[in-house]
């Protein structure tokens, strides 16, 4: 019997996905776990695996589509299979109230170039289906449009941003087929730069051009990225707070699991090697213990609605540096968790998100956040919080220090530092300057802390 391959939901949160690549077209033939496509969410990538055998005999996406999650991409079956009863039901497109010109006349339309279009197939604009039938509908000017699809194709979601920012079709410039198009002018009235190839180019001395430079597409993780920076930045009242501390002690914890445990030696509650828990995971468990007494570290400032939101678990965010941008993954409930615990769960996480297959449900929920720059040699930073969070912790580098014991004597110790970012609206200096306090002194009295 014939069976419809959906689109997975990848979370709760996510509401659709990008393909990014597909793998099996119409009347190929199918293998259980062959690879039928590729996906990715904001901050995940995932393969698609077949789980029946059959011929695909219908296809209903392209490379760069944005696909509702649960909405059918292919059908398998046997070939020559009636498929009519589980046929997608598509539900009737909203058309813009514009005359709509013909598809064909729109995709043939190339980059605004000297005042007219041109319409050679070398300079054809890349767009999936699902973006040309909007573009036909909208009547958009595909030469604004901004492609954030693979390989700079322009996809469904281009189009809706396009329709957006006004980017229609008017009566100024004629297209092919008698249709037209108005100039790009930006809030001022005044037009814009057609295309980055109009530039001038201006020769310089040596045969060159001033104007060499490469262009690269942002990529979804990095608007994502770029748009919740600028967001915390500019809805927030951030306030940074350095310290540091004697990390002597942590640092001789860490070298006495090393040494008195051979490598392979493994703990039978966690299955991480002790030898494995490094300084970043003991700072977590630190930090996660410590803000149990400061609730106002451990909360979310949701202005919108006029509450703070104080949690009563430590949710434990990880900032982690990958490929495709930075992505904070969550611990749940780190204040309940034994170091080994947490140390198992911090690397699980870290490589999941990692290698771009993290369940975007772990992306979500965190209350306080952790981001180490020490071992790129940083000393101090000011972290930016991950809103709705009211604080966020920096981990500096180690340095030597010299201080004062035993009748003014002088010595060196390892200082490491920690900087706090924290919203002033939601809480003030003292409270903040009091967690940090506590957090130097657990880090400095470690075994203490665990003996707790």
């Amino acid at each position: 019997m014939a069976e419809a391959v959906i689109m997975p939901r990848q979370g709760q949160s996510v509401e659709s996905c990008l393909v990014t690549a597909i793998n099996k077209r119409k009347g190929d033939n199918v293998n259980i776990g062959d690879i039928l496509f590729s996906y990715e969410t904001d901050k995940s990538s995932f393969d698609e695996e077949a789980k029946t055998t059959g011929v695909v005999l219908a296809l209903f996406a392209e490379d760069g589509d944005d696909i509702n999650c649960l909405e059918t991409v292919m059908i398998i079956g046997r070939d020559g299979e009636d498929i009519s009863g589980i046929l997608p039901q598509k539900p009737v497109e909203a058309v813009i109230d514009y005359p709509q010109i013909p598809v064909s006349d729109v995709v043939a339309a190339t980059p605004f170039q000297n005042g007219a279009y041109t319409n050679t197939e070398s300079d054809e604009i890349k767009i999936s289906p699902r973006a040309k039938n909007y573009a036909g509908q909208a009547k958009i000017d595909l030469a604004k449009v901004i492609p954030t699809g693979p390989n700079g194709r322009i996809i469904e979601r281009d189009i809706i941003e396009a329709v957006n920012n006004g980017y229609r079709l008017y009566n100024n410039e004629t297209l092919p087929g008698g249709y037209a198009v108005s100039p790009l002018v930006n809030e001022g009235g005044s037009e814009l730069n057609q295309s980055p190839s109009l530039a001038r180019e201006v020769s310089r001395s040596d045969g060159g051009s001033i104007n060499d430079y490469t262009d690269v597409k942002l990529s979804n993780i990095r608007k994502i990225i770029a748009k919740s920076m600028h967001a915390s930045l500019s809805e927030t009242a951030q306030l940074t707070l350095n310290s540091s501390f004697d990390a002597s002690i942590i640092l001789n914890f860490r070298k006495r699991l090393k040494d008195l445990l051979p490598s392979d030696s493994r703990n039978a509650e966690g299955g991480v090697s002790y030898e494995n828990i490094t300084i970043n995971d003991i700072i977590l468990y630190a930090t996660a213990k410590t803000l149990k007494n400061h609730k106002d570290a451990n909360a979310h400032y949701l202005g919108d609605i006029g509450v703070i939101r104080y949690f009563e678990s430590v949710n434990l965010g990880v900032a982690v540096d990958t490929e495709r941008g930075l992505v904070v993954p969550t611990i749940f409930n780190a204040d309940k968790l034994s170091l080994n615990e947490l140390a198992r769960q911090s690397k699980n996480i870290i490589k999941e998100a990692q290698s771009g297959s993290i369940d975007p449900d772990k992306l979500k929920g965190g209350t306080f956040t952790v981001t180490n720059l020490g071992s790129l040699g940083v000393e101090s930073f000011t972290p930016v919080i991950n809103p709705p969070q009211t604080c966020i912790l920096g981990v500096n580098n180690i340095t030597r220090r010299i201080k004062q014991v035993n009748n003014n004597q002088d010595i060196f110790y390892d200082c490491m530092g920690l900087s706090l970012t924290f919203d002033h609206r939601a809480l003030d200096g003292a409270p903040a300057a009091r967690f940090l306090k506590e957090l130097c002194a657990n880090l400095e009295n470690f075994d203490l802390l665990l003996a707790k």
